[in-house]
């Protein structure tokens, strides 16, 4: 069996894990936003180099490669989408204006209204009208249409996104659109909201379908370039890309739903933690932390599932954009390695959400960076080898960290060393913060989970983290740095597809929910047969409903007890699951209501013979030995002389006592006074408080 290789396309860096054949190497390189290829390459480079082979060679033996890539969330976050027409029915212009109402502060009135993702002078109404029984109460005014699509063209238009009301209930008028769009606008790229999102709620759909159209031209070019580019560089094999939902799938269905890639990169940090614990034996319950260059993201898993959510919101919750898809719930905060610390108007000091990003990077980098960051606050600290960061492939100028955390810390009026740690602190206060925000505040105990950090900048702070969370194990791999594209060795081919069908638990309706559900195993088991074609056959299937108590705002999914529902049994099985789903969530039930379900989806999962684990790196063997020793920083007012281990010379079962600091190729981890760690038999680093 030939090499498996994963990527991940960071804001600052580019991972690459190649893998097989009892081979395992990580590659790093920096990102180059202009043209993606270039700095994946530089970490293929780096990989191959590794293995003794050239790039070519490399690409040659690999059966499989797999793309994650930020991509689709930087357009989004940054307005660089395609110029897109939205279609809607005649009289509903606003449905992306207003949103769904809400807002953080209901008496504030300074805060401006949000912009919507497509704006009104973009937005085109159709004479037509269904309802929602699927009646039509206005035909399609074909003429009308046409006119409309030809401003759409007079006007430059490079996408077009069509969301009909009750379009979900008969989407005849969606495709007499469709075949309009073909011949008024032959080549433009388009999305129906009946075949991407068919669910009842009208702003979650419009939104996601006008995501997705305007990410097409974007991701076409970025996905079907960085396709022809791996092939021209000698790639072979199979080219999967991750998704939202922790998965993977084939480019060419991706380039017609490229909402999918959304946060495809991050949502593959919690497959890859869940391997790693129950490689370690800690059970199926994971908080994971990715610390990377840009952002700091939070994950869970419970009970051995990655936690899902429709809730993602792109931009800020109500006031940014929902991508109302499934996928992994990822929640992200402006605090990685490269944010950057600043004082407020009111002197106090703030880090992030400003990013130094690749380019210019932080000040240490010596490429232009000129304000202090994470990073450099690291390296004053004694937490980073100026002569060792990337495994000594990138050499940091400590001068030019010095003054940039030398001019924030006079403003604050303390030391060099106290300016830098008032940096780290505030950086791991904001990541404790976001960690309570998917566990604490959701019910979730994270003194019960195991801790799984990764991300270049994960072991800086990772155990002051874990003390205040009251996590008894952390998990940091000897790959942390390279997470994303460590759980990118361990997924599987995803796909979803939903269908929506309201009926409630009183009069169930047994013969329309089974149709739905015939619906969708249909449209799973053609997405399986084309893997098939590929060689990809062990197939799962799993089928859920989004599901609430009567005049509840708000559904949970709950995966269904049958593949069909024949009697009452069957129906009073899903409404005892949809109650302990209720009680787990809000610790609450009400077994006295009715139960409504809405959406109906299925998810087919097709296993890929590939890495059975995620990568370790062997250490050679030899006794835990310090290999030099340099002054570090844990506050208190004096530097602490600090043993410094290479991970290359650690052996498994080698245990360290902290104060102590751990250097790897593409991470440092620093054991702190009070904690130790030792390297396990699978080769992660396990810490824990004395």
């Amino acid at each position: 069996m030939g090499l498996r290789i994963s990527v991940d396309t960071g804001g600052t860096f580019t991972d690459v894990v190649a893998g097989g054949d009892g081979r395992e190497v990580v590659g790093k390189a920096p990102t180059t936003p202009d043209r993606i290829f270039v700095g994946m390459q530089g970490a293929l480079e780096n990989a191959a180099e590794q293995l003794g082979l050239s790039l070519p060679e490399l690409l040659g033996e690999t059966d499989l490669l797999i793309y994650g890539t930020t991509r689709s969330t930087n357009a989004i976050v940054q307005g660089a989408v395609a110029k897109t027409a939205f279609l809607v029915t005649a009289g509903f212009p606003d449905i992306l204006v207003l949103k769904e109402g809400g807002k953080h502060g209901v008496h504030d009135f300074e805060t401006d209204y949000p912009d919507p993702y497509i704006p009104q002078a973009h937005t085109f109404e159709i004479d037509e009208r269904i309802d929602s029984e699927g009646g039509v109460v206005a035909p399609l005014d074909r003429e009308q249409a046409r006119a409309a699509l030809g401003l759409v063209k007079e006007r430059g238009f490079e996408a077009v996104a069509v969301c009909l009301l009750w379009a979900v209930a008969n989407s005849a008028h969606e495709q007499a659109l469709a075949a309009l769009i073909e011949e008024v606008l032959p080549g433009v790229p388009y999305t129906l909201s009946h075949r991407l999102i068919p669910i009842v709620r009208e702003y979650r759909r419009a939104s996601a379908t006008a995501i997705d159209a305007s990410l097409k031209p974007l991701m076409q070019a970025h996905l079907q370039g960085m396709e022809d580019d791996l092939r021209e560089a000698g790639c072979r094999g199979e080219i999967l890309v991750s998704t939202s939902v922790g998965g993977c799938m084939h480019v060419d269905e991706l380039v017609e739903r490229p909402i999918h890639t959304v946060k495809s990169g991050p949502a593959m940090a919690p497959v890859a933690a869940l391997a790693y614990s129950q490689m370690e034996g800690f059970g199926d319950d994971v908080i994971v932390c990715d610390t990377g260059g840009t952002t700091f993201d939070v994950s869970l898993v419970r009970d051995g599932a990655v936690k899902q959510t429709r809730e993602t919101w792109i931009g800020g919750l109500w006031t940014g954009h929902i991508l109302a898809i499934s996928s992994v719930d990822v929640r992200s905060i402006g605090a990685g390695g490269g944010s950057i610390a600043w004082i407020d108007p009111g002197g106090l000091l703030r880090v992030g959400p400003r990013s130094a990003g690749a380019v210019p990077g932080p000040a240490c980098y010596g490429t232009g960076g000129t304000e202090p960051t994470v990073t450099d606050a690291a390296l004053l600290l004694g937490f980073l080898d100026p002569d060792y960061f990337l495994g000594g492939r990138l050499a940091l100028d400590i001068d030019a960290a010095r003054r940039a955390v030398g001019t924030l810390a006079d403003q604050l009026g303390k030391s060099l060393d106290d300016g830098a740690h008032a940096i780290m602190s505030l950086a791991n206060e904001l990541m404790i913060k976001a960690i309570q925000d998917i566990t604490v505040t959701e019910g979730f105990n994270p003194q019960e989970c195991t801790l799984v950090a990764g991300g270049g900048a994960a072991g800086l702070g990772v155990m002051a983290i874990a003390g205040e969370l009251g996590c008894e194990r952390v998990i940091l791999p000897r790959t942390a740095a390279v997470l994303s594209a460590c759980g990118m060795q361990v997924s599987d081919v995803i796909h979803e597809h939903s269908a929506s069908m309201v009926t409630r638990s009183a009069g169930f309706d047994f013969e329309g929910v089974n149709a739905v559900l015939d619906s969708i195993d249909a449209e799973l088991e053609r997405f399986a047969a084309t893997l098939g074609e590929r060689g990809l056959e062990t197939m799962r299937i799993e089928r859920f409903v989004e599901a609430r108590y009567l005049f509840q705002v708000w559904e949970l999914d709950v995966a269904l007890p049958v593949e069909r529902f024949e009697n009452e049994r069957d129906v009073a099985a899903l409404i005892e699951r949809f109650h302990a789903t209720h009680e787990q969530v809000f610790a609450v039930r009400d077994p006295d209501s009715i139960l409504e379900c809405l959406n109906w989806k299925g998810r087919v999962s097709v296993g890929l013979d590939a890495a059975a684990r995620p990568p370790s790196i062997a250490g050679a063997a030899g006794p835990p030995e310090p290999d030099s020793r340099r002054p570090a920083y844990f506050g208190g007012g004096a530097r602490v002389d600090t043993p410094i281990y290479l991970g290359r010379n650690l052996s498994r079962g080698a245990a360290i006592q902290g104060p102590a600091i751990i250097e790897e190729p593409t991470t440092t981890i620093v054991v702190d006074p009070g904690t130790r760690t030792w390297l396990s038999e699978a080769g992660n680093f396990i810490l824990e408080a004395c």
